[in-house]
């Protein structure tokens, strides 16, 4: 089981929860923006103001599963569902499988 730190609280964090914090920084953090892992992060940052439409939702879809595929070793994305939160902003539905345990989870409202 990995451990870390809640990067709101600055309490100890594990399993489902630390799994969650993890997800959201992969997707919400931009390729190149981490000075030593430069290759850290998505895509997802700079498709947010394109216009959502079925090309766009794909695009989505496919930098949401690349990035979780590279850095989050613990989760096997089995759905993404993208949707306009309100300008400028895209939010993220996401189904899976916890690999530890092999349960489901679900992670809904990773906003971007």
């Amino acid at each position: 089981m990995m451990y870390g730190i809640d990067n709101q609280t600055g309490q100890a964090l594990s399993g489902i929860d630390h799994l969650k914090q993890s997800i959201t920084d992969i997707l919400t953090t931009r390729i190149g923006t981490r000075v030593m892992r430069r290759d850290y992060g998505s895509r997802l940052p700079e498709l947010i103001d394109e216009p959502l439409n079925g090309a766009l939702r794909l695009e989505l879809i496919a930098a949401t599963a690349e990035a979780l595929a590279r850095w989050e070793p613990r989760f096997k994305l089995t759905k993404a569902t993208p949707s306009r939160a309100e300008p400028g902003k895209i939010t993220i539905y996401l189904e899976g499988i916890y690999l530890p345990d092999g349960n489901p989870i679900i992670m809904d409202g990773i906003t971007l």
